[in-house]
C-alpha cells in the first residue's frame, strides 16, 4: 500500500503540487535489490540498543518470506548506501544469510523535500487527528526520528504527538467513526483509556453513538469502570494464601487489578500491624 493510499484521500493535501508524488511512494518500480554488503547503517541512527531476542525472531521469519518492507537508502560514496530507515531489516537479513535485499535508492534532494513537504503541510493544513498520526507514523517510518524529534519540527509538545500516534490503537470500528466525524478526539482517548478491555470499548463506543454522549460522560465511564475492575476482590484459597495465613494469625487474600494484584495482610490496630512486622523479619 503506497503512503497516498495509507493516508486517504486527505493526504493530497499534504503534497505540494510542484513535488513529484512518486518520491512518496514505496511501488515496485522504484524498489531495487542490492548487494547486502553494499549498504551500511547510518551512525546517526537514534537507535542504539537491537534486542538480539528480537532481531532473531525477525531473522528466522526473513528465512521464510525474505524482507517484505524495503528499507530506504541514499547512495554513500560510489558503490555504498546508507541505510535512513530499516536497518532492523538490514541486520536480520543479513543474520539470516541474504545476499541481496530490497531497498527504495532516494537522494538527499528527494528525502528533503519529503520530509519538508510532509512537516511543512502538517502544520498549515487542517487534517483530521488520524490522517495526521499517519503521517507522523510516515515520518517515523522514512526517517527513523523519534516521536521528540518529530515535535520539535513541527512546534507541538513530545505529549500531543504522542496521543496522537495512540489514536492508530483504536479498534477499527473506533476509527472509522473518528474519520467520519461520529466521534472526536476527546471521545477516542476514553475509548482507548480501555484498552486490552474490547468489550467494554465497543460498549463505550455504542453509547457514544447511540446516546450522543459528550467526552465528559465517556471520561465517567472510564473512570468507573477502571474503579470496578480495581474494586474486585478475590479471596485466594491457594496453599501459599492458606499457609501465610496460619504462619501470621490474621486473614490473608489477594486484591485482583487491572495490572497485576496486591497481597493484602489484615491488622485490627497498631499493636498487631507491629507484630505482623516483626514477624515478617524474622
Amino acid at each position: 500500500m503506497s503512503a497516498r493510499q495509507s493516508l486517504g484521500r486527505g493526504f493530497d493535501a499534504l503534497i505540494p503540487k510542484d513535488l513529484d508524488p512518486s518520491i512518496l511512494e514505496e511501488d515496485k518500480e522504484r524498489v531495487q535489490k542490492l548487494l547486502i554488503t553494499d549498504v551500511i547503517p547510518n551512525p546517526d541512527q537514534p537507535r542504539r540498543e537491537f534486542n538480539e531476542a528480537h532481531l532473531s525472531g525477525l531473522a528466522e521469519s526473513v528465512k521464510q518470506h525474505g524482507v517484505l518492507q524495503p528499507i530506504i537508502v541514499v547512495r554513500y560514496g560510489d558503490n555504498q548506501y546508507r541505510i535512513v530507515a530499516g536497518e532492523r531489516r538490514w541486520r536480520a537479513a543479513s543474520t539470516a544469510k541474504l545476499t541481496h535485499i530490497p531497498a527504495i535508492v532516494r537522494s538527499l534532494k528527494e528525502l528533503e523535500q519529503v520530509e519538508l513537504a510532509l512537516i511543512e503541510n502538517i502544520q498549515r493544513v487542517d487534517l483530521s487527528p488520524l490522517e495526521q498520526a499517519l503521517a507522523v507514523l510516515k515520518l517515523q517510518q522514512q526517517f527513523n526520528l523519534t516521536l521528540d524529534q518529530i515535535a520539535h519540527k513541527l512546534g507541538k509538545a513530545s505529549s500531543t504527538v504522542s496521543n496522537l500516534t495512540r489514536l492508530l490503537q483504536l479498534p477499527e470500528a473506533a476509527r472509522e467513526a473518528l474519520r467520519s466525524g461520529k466521534i472526536n478526539e476527546g471521545h477516542a482517548r476514553a475509548i482507548l483509556a480501555l484498552k486490552g478491555n474490547e468489550s467494554k470499548q465497543e460498549e463505550l463506543l455504542r453509547c457514544i453513538l447511540d446516546n450522543g454522549w459528550t467526552v465528559r460522560q465517556a471520561e465517567e465511564f472510564v473512570i468507573k469502570n477502571r474503579r470496578a475492575l480495581a474494586s474486585e476482590v478475590a479471596v485466594d484459597d491457594s496453599a501459599i494464601t492458606a499457609d501465610l495465613s496460619a504462619k501470621l494469625n490474621t486473614k490473608v487474600f489477594i486484591r485482583h487489578t487491572a495490572k497485576g494484584g496486591q497481597l493484602i495482610i489484615s491488622f485490627k490496630d497498631a499493636g498487631e500491624l507491629k507484630r505482623l512486622t516483626d514477624s515478617l523479619e524474622r
